[in-house]
């Protein structure tokens, strides 16, 4: 069995304060989970926070974004490199919102996968739909396209250090989340379309849900046989409630 990932996105959401109260909370109540990695990933000028609170603790620290370059006149950038020197193991690459606001296509998301990769750091590639094409019956056109436009810059063997996020765009901060059922469907669907091209990756990959999961629906989204983890959004921003996500995890993973 895989074992449950736990990231949780803050965005860009809170101050010092809160970044250091709600830092501490989450090292606190990770003391009692076991089976279930737990990952923050806070805007970048807390991560120096990060690495301080969270040294010794179990759980690790993440990134939102990274560039594509090494090095450079890229004014208001991140490397890879600064991120690994602060202690961050993960990196979102790809969400939905970088997507629609920044107009990331999947070329330079498969950039930003191998800067990650060459820093020894875990990217974590975001895939989704919309509702207007989740409505067209386009999902799985538009999940393969990403999927493929990234594996086709850079290759499979990428995936051995990778991890996967489904999030469907029209459940991301609305309130509305897919069902497990059809949570599940989707989830099936890209470890297919990754076992096409390795089995073994397919089997040992972790597929994320990224949809609006919360303490009420976790446990039931993770018992899913290929739903593996959540990349958390508004409620990584409460300890607690992040916290009880972790917690559902452990229990899924018995």
């Amino acid at each position: 069995m895989r074992q449950p990932l736990i990231a949780g996105n803050w965005k860009m959401n809170g101050t010092r304060a809160s970044a250091e109260a709600l830092l501490s909370g989450v090292v606190a109540g990770a003391s009692t989970i076991s089976k279930t990695e737990i990952v923050v990933c806070p805007p970048f000028p807390f991560l120096s926070l990060g690495e301080r609170l969270l040294s010794g603790a179990s759980v690790k620290l993440g990134a939102q974004n990274v560039c594509t370059k090494d090095v450079g006149a890229y004014t208001g950038e991140v490397s890879a490199a600064m991120l690994a020197e602060f202690g961050c193991c993960y990196v979102i690459c790809g969400h939905s919102e970088r997507r629609e606001y920044y107009g990331e296509t999947d070329a330079i998301i498969a950039e930003k996968l191998t800067a990650c990769a060459s820093q020894g750091m875990i990217p974590i590639l975001c895939v989704g739909e919309t509702l207007q094409q989740r409505e067209q019956g386009l999902t799985e056109d538009v999940i393969a396209g990403q999927l493929d436009g990234v594996i086709s810059q850079i290759g499979i063997d990428a995936f051995h250090q990778a991890e996967i996020a489904y999030e469907p765009v029209w459940a991301i901060g609305t309130g509305m989340t897919a069902t497990p059922e059809q949570a599940q469907d989707v989830h099936a669907f890209i470890r297919q379309r990754i076992a096409e091209r390795s089995q073994t990756i397919a089997e040992k990959i972790r597929i994320l849900y990224g949809g609006s999961m919360k303490a009420a629906n976790a446990r039931d989204l993770l018992s899913q046989a290929d739903i593996d983890g959540g990349l958390i959004g508004g409620a990584s921003l409460v300890a607690a409630d992040f916290l009880a996500i972790c917690q559902a995890g452990d229990l899924v993973a018995g």
